[in-house]
């Protein structure tokens, strides 16, 4: 393990650590259903690397600020992917039936109970950021909007509608990366500005120089989780390995060979690092979590 990568390991502990114990207080309330309760655990405190959050609680960092002034972002951006990979698994979307070594939660449980949980959490990720402690009513509007945006039709539901009618074609690297600036880069985009919007004072340019870095890194992220689904092995990564193959969706090393895919990782790098030179020491974090999201095993 390279020092940026320890680095990187150290610091996403450390997140998790803080965010899961919000994230139990949070889900540990009253609810109508004591099996819909079950069933929003079960989908978020089962495991995950909470590398959005941590990308949260890093952007604020660079921008001067503590942990707990972004806390309520970094749970929120973990609770709409949660929601978001109950439903990618369901029978309609993707078919999974293994998430993170452990049966999808309409495996678990049953499909109905996946869909509202998936609905609940949802709901739970905007109410957290309404009543934020800590947060200026203008950055938790700001990041109202900016969630509202990353998970809907202009962003990870639109990116995952243009995903399931891509099934079987072949798309140019144009139409693969707007595929993927939207499932998965728009909430990665999301957690870094909502980070910095957590900061008394954002300047444009900072803000700027953040979103092209996260905007870079969400496409780095999904070169890697392609390159995983060739090369990884289902008890590592935790899903099954070539399913992606299987479905014949379009990805990376199918459009680029593997060799061309990993030189492509390499340069997406290189450029979000470049994106962080204005920052100093304070935005290490992140240095180090593009330095994880390619070196990443699962």
């Amino acid at each position: 393990m390279t020092e940026q990568t320890k680095a990187a390991v150290d610091f996403l502990e450390s997140c998790r650590i803080l965010v899961d114990a919000e994230l139990d207080r949070c889900i540990d309330q009253s609810a109508a259903s004591d099996r819909l309760q079950d069933a929003m655990r079960y989908s978020v405190l089962g495991g995950g690397k909470r590398i959005r959050p941590a990308l949260c609680l890093a952007a604020a960092r660079a921008m001067g600020e503590d942990s707990n002034s972004a806390l309520a972002p970094a749970c929120a951006v973990e609770l709409i992917h949660a929601y978001s990979l109950i439903h990618d698994d369901l029978p309609a979307m993707d078919d999974d039936e293994l998430r993170r070594g452990r049966p999808t939660t309409h495996i678990a449980f049953d499909e109905a109970t996946a869909i509202l949980a998936g609905d609940a959490l949802q709901a739970l990720a905007f109410g957290l950021l309404a009543n934020g402690s800590g947060l200026a009513s203008e950055a938790r509007l700001a990041m109202v909007q900016e969630l509202a945006k990353a998970a809907g039709h202009q962003g990870m539901v639109g990116g995952q509608a243009i995903d399931l009618e891509s099934v079987g074609k072949t798309l140019t690297l144009t139409q693969l990366e707007t595929m993927h600036r939207h499932k998965t880069g728009a909430l990665i985009e999301a957690s870094v500005r909502m980070g910095a919007l957590s900061a008394e004072r954002v300047q444009p340019g900072a803000l700027e120089a953040l979103t092209t870095y996260a905007r870079v890194l969400g496409l780095a992220f999904q070169v890697q989780d392609d390159l995983l689904d060739i090369e990884g092995s289902t008890d590592v990564i935790g899903k099954p390995q070539g399913s992606d193959v299987a479905r014949s969706k379009p990805t990376y090393p199918a459009l680029l060979g593997l060799d061309g895919a990993r030189q492509h990782l390499a340069e997406l790098l290189q450029t979000a690092k470049a994106s962080l030179e204005q920052y100093g020491p304070e935005a290490d974090p992140l240095r180090a979590m593009a330095d994880y999201v390619v070196a990443r095993t699962h």
